[in-house]
């Protein structure tokens, strides 16, 4: 079997490359990266594919049996054509199956400053299975990483964490789990034509924040504050400042999707992957290991 992973540069794509690699897969494994040059793990073939190159992506998916395409991050352009021109491409390119990371969601997020972000998700959903290609959707829970890094920020600064998720429960999963579920999922064909929730049980933000405290030894507190306090406070961080206000937006959309209950979905993680999603704590103690061995304490 061939498995390729397009904009595989990114966290999520070396995290599932890294676990197939460690799984020792059967088969080939292709990196479809803008500049294969710089692809490093050394098990991957690299191969040139840009979203915005339909021509260059069927070159890089002649071959491929399963694709695990990585949905488009916000501010890089149309991310519906984006993606429509990796299904075109993977059905010129005869590509067995298309596996699409999409987003966990529910009634309500329509509400919400994330919608137009979960719209083009959902459009995506829909052209794929319209596509005559094998498919299946992987629908994941909000990246964990990004959570407890905002609240180690906190930690070294006002010692309080703050967003507009108020006390409702979403489902958060880290990437190493994620990584897991994907590896699944591209090696098993019994999961064509599913739509799977890949997340852990739903949690509120003050367990995520207890969870941190609890394994890296700070003692930051949980505060919920306004839409537009949210979005104020993450323009004040450089990084998302320079991606722009419609990220910004996106992002308090998430929190709002999680205070509406949106978010809070049945996991599919242990029916798919055959076995549980590790506990939040483990999750949050593979993070520190991973990610902040030199924290102290």
């Amino acid at each position: 079997m061939h498995v390729a992973v397009s904009a595989a540069s990114g966290r999520l794509g070396r995290a599932i490359l890294g676990q197939l690699v460690a799984e020792r897969s059967r088969g080939r494994l292709t990196a479809v990266v803008r500049r294969p040059d710089d692809w490093a793990m050394a098990e991957v073939e690299a191969r040139a594919g840009d979203y915005l190159d339909p021509a260059a992506l069927r070159g890089a998916l002649e071959g491929v049996n399963v694709l695990v395409m990585i949905s488009a991050p916000v501010g890089t352009g149309d991310r519906l054509a984006m993606h429509r021109n990796v299904i075109a491409a993977a059905r010129e390119a005869g590509v067995g199956r298309v596996i699409f990371t999409s987003v966990i969601g529910g009634p309500g997020e329509e509400e919400t400053l994330f919608w137009p972000m979960q719209q083009e998700n959902r459009q995506t959903e829909a052209d794929l299975r319209e596509s005559g290609l094998a498919w299946t959707i992987g629908r994941n829970g909000l990246y964990l990483e990004l959570d407890i890094g905002h609240i180690l920020a906190a930690a070294r600064g006002s010692g309080v964490y703050r967003n507009n998720g108020g006390e409702g429960r979403c489902g958060y999963i880290s990437l190493s789990e994620l990584a897991v579920a994907y590896a699944r999922l591209a090696l098993d064909e019994d999961h064509a034509g599913r739509t799977w929730s890949i997340c852990a049980e739903p949690v509120t933000q003050a367990e995520i924040v207890a969870a941190v405290n609890d394994v890296f030894g700070t003692r930051v507190r949980y505060e919920a504050i306004s839409l537009q306090e949210n979005i104020t406070r993450f323009m004040a961080d450089e990084k998302i400042a320079a991606r722009g206000e419609k990220v910004a937006r996106m992002l308090s959309g998430c929190f709002q999707c999680i205070a509406s209950g949106a978010f809070a979905v049945r996991p599919d993680f242990e029916q798919m992957a055959g076995r549980s999603c590790h506990s939040l704590r483990a999750q949050v103690g593979e993070i520190r290991r991973r990610l902040y061995a030199d924290w102290p304490g």
